[in-house]
């Protein structure tokens, strides 16, 4: 007999087809059987959802992942684990391991240690340039036959015009989507956001001017290759306007967002707290807003972890000697349904920039409820209230800003191929 299991009384949300009500949902041989108000009594194992939500398991499209290289920090099957927990079933990890993932071998080492895991799904970009130097480019049908999703230089800016136009030329036989850091190098020699507090602490700012002005340039460098480009992640309202300018105009890009972006700002850094410290950096009140406002009228198509771990070492140092970035795969979904508690926007579409929308930018099978489907699953209680500390982390970095933070939403259970991993 071929093992069902139920998902009943659940708030069923699929921001792909529209889907909101309540309903179950039949797994089998690891994919979604069906789903709505449909008969389960022949399931083997029914689990009642209490009227919570279950969605499709999120797609989280930029994650730091630390193997090969600094296995230290988290291996993949730990970085899988911590996904895991956060209800995150896809993770799409960046091209800055060591050594870099700019080869056939390299992708493969990925791929085999994530299927070794049997635990979220890994995925991997493939880089832009050789050693991510900027230079020559990868041979990207090769990396794409492999399993390349995307490709990026991760937090290495791709600063060579010709170069990036080439690269956005070459991307469109393969139907891949390219992702440059958008902080030009020459205006980014700071550690935190340039302004009146960055004077007072003493320390070197990044202008806003920096994100915008290389916005702008690949964003140009699309529409005349007609490339697809994606920009992420922002963090100011010039970019925010640029990229709403070039949608309206048709050019072909979309953007992405942290949660800490558009949930916190610069003052975070308070004196000199380096769990505040990110690249691009934490900007002032003004900025943060219209990053919300962007997430909330669909300019900014994804929010994405950045989830980048880092050990006591490398942050307990001064302040401008610091690792940038924090962990974020487990404080992805809580943090980001600040915005809906704020009313800034509805479930299914804030749920939308966290499913199918990443999903369908690196063309994976994912961020769908629909029969026929791998049963990705993630069911959470939206409304949960909890205050957050470091501790709640199953990551062994525990180097996240959000330490004290009033939350709503917790993660419940995750399925990955119809087999339940949190519970």
């Amino acid at each position: 007999m071929v093992k069902l299991l139920a998902l009943t009384n659940a708030r069923l949300i699929d921001p792909a087809s529209g889907l909101d009500e309540k309903g179950s949902v039949l797994v089998s041989k690891g994919r979604i059987d069906a789903i709505g108000n449909i008969d389960t009594s022949e399931a083997s194992e029914a689990i009642d959802c209490k009227g919570k939500v279950l969605c499709p398991g999120l797609v989280d499209m930029r994650v730091h992942l630390s193997e090969p290289g600094n296995e230290h920090r988290e291996t993949i099957a730990e970085t899988a684990s911590v996904a895991v927990n956060g209800g995150v079933t896809s993770v799409v990890g960046l091209p800055d391991t060591d050594p870099t993932t700019d080869s056939v071998p390299a992708l493969e080492f990925i791929a085999r240690r994530g299927r070794e895991a049997k635990l979220a799904k890994i995925y991997a970009y493939g880089a832009i340039t050789r050693g991510m130097a900027g230079k020559e480019l990868t041979e990207m049908g090769l990396l794409t036959e492999a399993g390349a999703v995307a490709f990026s230089d991760a937090q290495t800016t791709l600063t060579d015009t010709v170069v990036m136009s080439r690269a956005l030329s070459y991307s469109k036989f393969f139907d891949q989507t390219l992702v440059n850091f958008p902080l030009e190098p020459g205006l980014s020699n700071g550690v935190m956001n340039k302004g009146e507090l960055s004077t007072r602490l003493g320390l070197g700012g990044i202008g806003t001017a920096a994100e915008v002005m290389q916005i702008e340039r690949d964003i140009r460098l699309a529409e005349m290759t007609g490339g697809k480009l994606h920009v992420g992640p922002i963090t100011c309202h010039e970019s925010v306007e640029a990229i709403r300018q070039a949608k309206d105009q048709g050019i072909n890009v979309t953007a992405s967002t942290t949660p800490h972006y558009f949930s916190l700002n610069e003052t975070t850094i308070g004196d000199y707290r380096t769990f505040g410290k990110f690249l691009p950096p934490l900007r002032d009140e003004f900025h943060r807003r219209s990053v919300a406002g962007a997430v909330a009228d669909r300019t900014i198509d994804v929010i994405v972890s950045d989830h980048h771990p880092h050990d006591p070492d490398s942050k307990r140092l001064p302040f401008a000697q610091a690792s940038f970035g924090a962990v974020g795969l487990e404080t992805l979904l809580p943090m980001s349904l600040r915005l809906y508690h704020e009313g800034l926007i509805n479930l299914p579409d804030l749920l939308a920039k966290l499913t199918n929308n990443p999903a369908s930018i690196v063309k994976i099978k994912a961020g769908k409820l629909e029969a026929g489907v791998p049963a990705d699953l993630t069911l959470f209680d939206p409304n949960k209230p909890y205050k957050f500390e470091p501790d709640l982390l199953t990551s062994k970095c525990k180097n996240t800003p959000y330490e004290a933070f009033p939350l709503q939403g917790q993660v419940l259970m995750t399925l990955v191929d119809g087999r339940i991993l949190k519970r």
